[in-house]
């Protein structure tokens, strides 16, 4: 089962994890009924019963401007943390980007942290293999958003030494739970670093 289809089965319906996944990911936008139905392309009684039931739990707020009614996510929301990394380790587990890191010749670890995952993190993306600093920054370069991404790159062997030595800098990414572990050849390692052993 996709990561998707998990999220369509926690949350009923599919408009609600559209509507989710767009106010969680853009929290600093907000968005007025029609602009919805024609981004997300579902119908508008739809996307009015899915806001109002956001709306009542108290995950996004509403506001009246241009005698417009317009909704944005409200950040103070008790689970908001826990749902936007929820959904952003979905969205990008899936992204183009992933896919074209996991094909990656030599990769051994590919970990997204900072700005894929909504965390403080020295850098937002940790490669680990034989891999050259070109074929990343073309990947990163398709898209203008991937553009700022801060990353670091690690031989294997470079990588083992540090965990060894409890690197604080590679131990902190590691452990955080929030960052995602898109490849992983090198699980007994992560595993010891993380004390799950």
């Amino acid at each position: 089962m996709s990561s998707a289809s998990i999220l369509k089965a926690l949350f009923s319906s599919q408009t609600r994890v559209k509507l989710l996944s767009t106010f969680l990911l853009h929290p600093e936008r907000e968005y007025f009924i029609r602009e919805l139905t024609r981004l997300l392309s579902e119908q508008i009684n739809s996307i009015r019963r899915e806001l109002e039931n956001l709306r009542r739990v108290g995950l996004v707020r509403a506001r009246h401007r241009n005698r417009k009614k317009y909704y944005r996510v409200e950040q103070d929301f008790l689970l908001y943390g826990d749902l936007r990394s929820l959904f952003s380790k979905v969205v990008q587990g899936e992204s183009p980007l992933v896919h074209g890191l996991r094909n990656l010749p030599y990769v051994q670890l590919v970990l997204l942290a900072g700005n894929f995952c909504g965390t403080e993190s020295k850098v937002d993306l940790l490669l680990v293999g034989n891999l050259r600093k070109e074929l990343v920054e073309s990947l990163l370069s398709q898209d203008a958003q991937y553009r700022h991404v801060k990353y670091s790159i690690f031989s294997e062997a470079d990588f083992l030494y540090r965990l060894s030595l409890k690197d604080r800098f590679v131990t902190e990414i590691l452990c955080d739970p929030r960052h995602l572990i898109v490849v992983n050849k090198m699980q007994p390692q992560i595993e010891e670093a993380r004390g799950k052993k």
